[in-house]
């Protein structure tokens, strides 16, 4: 089964996601995120066919706790964040590692046995 990747975020965020191809999005426009991104996490959760769930970090700072433990625990769909400074390669790094359960960017685990 193939699996979608979907976007949450003002427009500006989303837009270069559009542009690449991804054809699942919510936009939240920034002075109505402590109201509606809640909403429009638990809406994308709820679409079956969604594998990857992109926002920005700084995003997750509108979200109520409940939300927050689920996008934050998620392995399926998995929930990458980027931006905000925080992290980094390495954030992104361990995102991966939760998300599959082995870290891909160890060197040491014989990478070509």
């Amino acid at each position: 089964m193939s699996q979608e990747i979907a976007v949450i975020g003002t427009a500006e965020f989303t837009t270069g996601f559009r542009l690449a191809g991804v054809r699942e999005f919510q936009n939240v426009p920034e002075e109505e995120k402590a109201e509606r991104l809640d909403d429009a996490v638990e809406d994308v959760f709820a679409t079956e066919d969604i594998g990857i769930i992109v926002m920005h970090a700084d995003d997750l700072d509108y979200l109520s706790r409940g939300v927050r433990e689920t996008v934050e625990t998620s392995v399926e769909p998995t929930v990458v964040t980027i931006g905000g400074g925080a992290g980094g390669s390495s954030g992104m790094r361990e995102q991966i590692k939760r998300a599959i359960g082995i870290d891909l960017m160890d060197q040491d685990e014989g990478a070509n046995e």
